[in-house]
């Protein structure tokens, strides 16, 4: 297993911090965790590995020995045995279900009677009035589970130096990018950074502005509602602080050096080292003020980055394949995908749950909104009967709901296709028998439970899954969920290798906490010549937006638009994911 980075080891020791006071452990030790966690949260990157690499992190107040040697081997290996050693003690989900304020009794009771294991799992059964019934818990109790999932959910003003979803970040840089596009004399505006790159979590919004009025545009910046303080402003930049939390630097300047300047503020920097490197190879002087033949010199004509990619002797590299990841060699000898998938090629709406499990909205109000946008087709994968706390379907509702499909289908434009999304079991197994599966149109298979399995054990319970005839595509596959969860441990190159040998497509998950798989592993997938869907992972109209995560996710992958499966029309997506007889 790979090291963790500095905010991926606070992320563990937080953990460590709830286990310990779960288990009524020492609360002293407790708290010298939270505080650790505190404390690399406080420092930057290089300040960690420079105090790493010369063993002196106990020069941070508050990091003892003991603590120094934890936060060593979670860097160094990913994984620190006390943590496993607690996580074997306590029920699954115990650190994430802790994180409400829940007592270990009721945790456990919840878990024993309902299998929930995350928050999500705990809010679907308490919405569905199913944690009530669980002994001890009454609807009190079951109140105030859910006022307290709903607080911990509720937005709240980033830390400084914090990081937020791709999509919380979205929902901000949007409005500062339309005001700033209506400043004087504006020829473009446009996100920058981790964000244009599409990178899971960002830690700020960047933004660069081309106008043939500088000054006028800056002073409209500076004009921007939400700005809780102004820690920079200059000619070149302003740099502030948004209500929410959030940094926001914005960088404004003639339309002559815009096509650089946006080069610079996309990054990554190891992306920008090598295309440096490559104009020294050509005599040429790459800065953030353009692309010049001497030091001093005048910047050549760029109207866009494809101009400045062009004079280093590369075709243009879409912002979210800029990470040194092979990208430029790829596009040096011409095989750098020039049809990555966009969201205008979605065709289909994959992965959508209904009021049937723990959906927000009815088949009619789901089938509405796809008609709506203009979807060929709308996939109803709710639920299969272990997912308890999700109201999972057994045979009787799950057939109820077929019936209401094809009645809602009069109705609508839009095709409907039954599904699920169906549990892959601990040893395994589908959680359907094959007589149902097979009539279904479309079967998402996923781990919902059991997700700290050990590697081989979940190895084999996922390669034999997909030996299944209908197991036909990969439900957000390593299970990870954006901050809290990492994957699954499972060796995906053998699961992949599985996949590729049984034609089972990989779903690629818009869910803003899952984007599942990572792109590393996409472009795995993609050697092996595996198909994709990008999914909504959708339990409400509105999330049948989260295609657009879906999207980046998979240019971020180099998946291009012939390998996703709901680019296709009706019957050819029908074909794809069909389920094979097992008799």
């Amino acid at each position: 297993m790979e090291g963790r980075d500095r905010l991926g080891i606070a992320q563990a020791l937080k953990e460590m911090a709830r286990l310990l006071d779960l288990a009524g452990e020492d609360t002293f030790k407790a708290r010298a965790y939270a505080r650790g966690a505190a404390v690399l949260e406080g420092i930057d990157d290089a300040t960690f590995e420079r105090l790493v690499a010369e063993d002196r992190l106990t020069a941070l107040p508050g990091i003892g020995g003991g603590l120094a040697a934890r936060i060593l081997e979670l860097h160094r290996t990913g994984r620190a045995e006390a943590l496993d050693t607690l996580r074997a003690q306590l029920p699954p989900g115990a650190s994430e279900l802790g994180r409400l304020g829940l007592p270990l009794a009721k945790i456990v009771a919840i878990h024993q009677a309902l299998g929930v294991e995350t928050v999500a799992d705990l809010r679907a059964a308490a919405e569905a009035g199913r944690v009530r019934a669980v002994k001890g818990i009454g609807p009190k109790t079951e109140a105030r589970i859910l006022d307290a999932i709903r607080r911990l959910d509720a937005p709240r003003p980033a830390p400084p130096g914090a990081r937020v979803l791709l999509a919380q970040a979205l929902d901000v840089a949007e409005p500062v990018l339309a005001h700033l596009g209506r400043a004087p004399g504006v020829i473009a505006a446009e996100i920058a950074g981790d964000l244009r790159r599409g990178l899971e979590m960002v830690d700020g919004i960047e933004v660069v502005v081309a106008s043939t009025t500088p000054a006028a545009a800056r002073a409209h910046a500076l004009a921007l509602p939400g700005v809780l303080s102004v820690s920079e402003s200059g000619p070149a930049a302003y740099r502030a602080v948004l209500d929410n939390g959030l940094p926001l630097e914005v960088r404004v300047g003639l339309p002559d050096h815009h096509a650089a300047t946006l080069l610079h503020a996309t990054g990554s920097s190891a992306h920008l080292t090598r295309l440096a490197r490559l104009a020294e190879g050509r005599s040429l002087h790459l800065t953030r003020a353009g692309l010049t033949r001497s030091a001093s010199g005048p910047p050549l004509a760029a109207r866009d980055e494809e101009d400045l990619y062009g004079y280093l002797g590369l075709p243009f590299i879409p912002p979210e394949l800029r990470e040194d990841e092979g990208e430029i060699e790829a596009a040096q000898e011409g095989r750098l995908p020039d049809d990555l998938v966009e969201e205008g090629d979605i065709r289909g709406l994959v992965h959508c749950h209904t009021v049937y499990s723990d959906g927000s909205h009815t088949v009619a109000d789901m089938a509405a909104a796809a008609d709506a946008l203009g979807m060929a087709y709308l996939t109803i994968t709710d639920h299969s009967p272990t997912a308890s706390y999700a109201n999972g379907l057994p045979v009787d509702r799950l057939r109820a709901q077929w019936d209401e499909i094809a009645r809602v289908q009069e109705s609508v434009a839009v095709r409907l296709l039954r599904g699920t999304e169906c549990d892959i079991l601990a040893d395994g197994a589908l959680d359907y028998p094959d007589a149902i599966l097979e009539q279904l149109d479309v079967i998402i298979a996923s781990v919902h439970q059991r997700h700290r399995l050990g590697r081989e054990d979940m190895t084999r319970r996922l390669t034999r899954a997909m030996a299944h005839p209908c197991f036909k595509i990969w439900g957000h596959a390593l299970g990870r969920l954006i901050p809290s969860r990492p994957p699954i441990d499972v060796d995906v190159e053998r699961v992949l290798d599985v996949a590729a040998a049984s034609r089972v497509a990989i779903e690629i998950n818009g869910d803003p906490h899952r984007l599942d798989l990572a792109p590393r592993w996409l472009r795995a997938a993609r050697e092996r010549k595996l198909s994709f869907v990008i999914s909504t992972d959708a339990h409400a109209v509105s999330e049948l937006g989260n295609v657009r995560y879906g999207v980046t996710m998979a240019r971020r992958g180099w998946v291009r638009r012939v390998e996703v499966l709901n680019t296709f029309d009706t019957a050819g997506f029908a074909r794809a994911v069909a389920p094979a007889a097992t008799r």
